[in-house]
């Protein structure tokens, strides 16, 4: 039996099951964990919807030296229910700084809104970013955020352009929480620049820092020159700014963000910490590493932790503690890329899927990279409505979207933008009222 026949009768199996495990599982009700199948899909477990081919649109493959690089080479992202928005990096020759000879991290976008299904261009533009990280977010009113450089821009479907935010030093990345009322980012800031400037722009200035805190730094000459802001989206007001030894992207919510607390053995305690301030434990944990925490929805969280034989353990738990479904994947499968939609009721888990088991005595080289999947999950059951390979392979990720009320998923695979429709997914628990 194929990989994708495998997934197909988990994902009937969990349509038929899942909604029963959930309603039944409480606080303290042990959930069954499920395990996904350690074999590759060949084709995705039904026919896509309609198909746009990816030539006319201009784009070409990227070639097999950027596997590894972990580049961000496309996005792929819904704008609404019958918009897409995909952008991609256009071919070119190496670009060196005239002044120093030095390779410039300089590069064009070509970027296309798609209107569906029929796939026909209703607004197309070439950008130029200057690194070659993750540059373009979705917002949940048809606009999207493009970063370059120490520059936050906010995009529409017309891909007109304007300023949003403007910060002391280059920006690396940013977050934003599930209701999108909050922006996180991490850019490197010299001191002596941070204490000139903060973040500019936006309806109102950014107020990005204490200031005790800002002079306690100036004083310290190893004080780290990378920053850690929470901001809100609407004023551009810091609520949170830390100066920190290495990029942090820390799960928030529109509450607060959360820690990893280390208990005995393998368990680990989640603490959410108020902006407002105070904190309270979310529930616990069994993980043989760190875990990861994502919030798909104001009120689910996706922790990706690992089992006893280090392969990825994911556990979908409410703020209020109660886990909804626990899976495991293979540990040939790894790199994980999660993609989210705008209400947070389905989720994309993509990953490299290698031909043996990835641990430190055995790592992943590109030559063991055998393909691309991704799983679609319902987030409050776990049931499984979609597997599929993707080709190219990006290991960046950026080649998977899920429209904003979950009933399409855009896949780039097979020369094509896959559109797939699916039926609705169960909504997942209200958010709990803070203790």
């Amino acid at each position: 039996m194929t990989g994708t026949m495998w997934r197909l009768v988990l994902a009937t199996a969990f349509g038929v099951c899942a909604s029963a495990l959930a309603a039944q599982a409480g606080p303290s009700a042990p959930v069954q964990e499920r395990f996904l199948a350690n074999q590759f899909p060949g084709k995705p477990t039904f026919a896509p919807a309609f198909s746009i081919p990816l030539d006319p649109l201009g784009f070409a493959a990227p070639g097999a030296i950027y596997l590894g690089a972990s580049h961000a080479l496309v996005s792929l992202d819904f704008l609404d229910e019958n918009h897409l928005l995909f952008t991609f990096r256009v071919p070119g020759l190496i670009r060196r700084d005239p002044a120093s000879g030095a390779t410039s991290y300089e590069r064009r976008i070509r970027a296309v809104v798609l209107s569906l299904p029929q796939g026909a261009i209703v607004a197309e533009s070439l950008w130029t970013v200057h690194d070659r990280a993750r540059y373009l977010w979705p917002l949940a009113n048809g606009h999207f955020l493009l970063r370059d450089r120490n520059r936050l821009l906010e995009g529409d479907s017309s891909l007109q352009l304007k300023p949003y935010l403007d910060f002391p030093g280059p920006l690396l990345w940013i977050e934003l929480d599930p209701s999108q009322q909050f922006l996180v980012t991490n850019s490197d800031e010299p001191v002596e620049a941070a204490a000139k400037q903060e973040p500019s722009g936006g309806p109102q200035a950014a107020s990005a820092t204490d200031s005790a805190e800002a002079d306690e730094n100036a004083e310290s000459e190893r004080t780290p020159e990378l920053v850690l802001r929470v901001l809100r989206r609407d004023t551009g007001k810091a609520v949170l700014v830390s100066r920190i030894n290495s990029a942090v992207h820390p799960p928030i919510n529109a509450e607060g963000y959360l820690e990893n607390l280390r208990g005995q053995g393998s368990g680990w305690m989640l603490e959410l910490n108020d902006f407002t301030g105070g904190n309270r434990i979310l529930g616990g944990v069994e993980s043989t590493c760190d875990p990861n925490d994502h919030f798909v929805a104001a009120s689910v969280l996706l922790i990706e932790g690992c089992g006893q034989e280090g392969a990825t353990k994911l556990v979908a738990m409410t703020t209020a503690g109660r886990t909804l479904w626990i899976t495991q994947a293979p540990s040939t499968e790894v790199w994980p890329q999660l993609a989210v939609a705008a209400n947070g009721s389905r989720l994309a888990w993509t990953t490299l899927d290698s031909g043996h088991a990835v641990n430190p005595f055995a790592p992943l080289s590109a030559e063991d990279v055998k393909e691309q999947s991704v799983t679609i999950f319902d987030a409050a059951t776990g049931a499984i409505p979609l597997v599929s390979p993707l080709s190219p392979i990006f290991d960046a990720g950026g080649n998977v979207a899920i429209s904003p009320a979950s009933r399409r998923v855009a896949l780039l695979n097979a020369g094509a933008i896959q559109v797939f429709e699916l039926p609705p997914a169960p909504s997942v628990p209200a958010a709990s009222a803070p203790r």
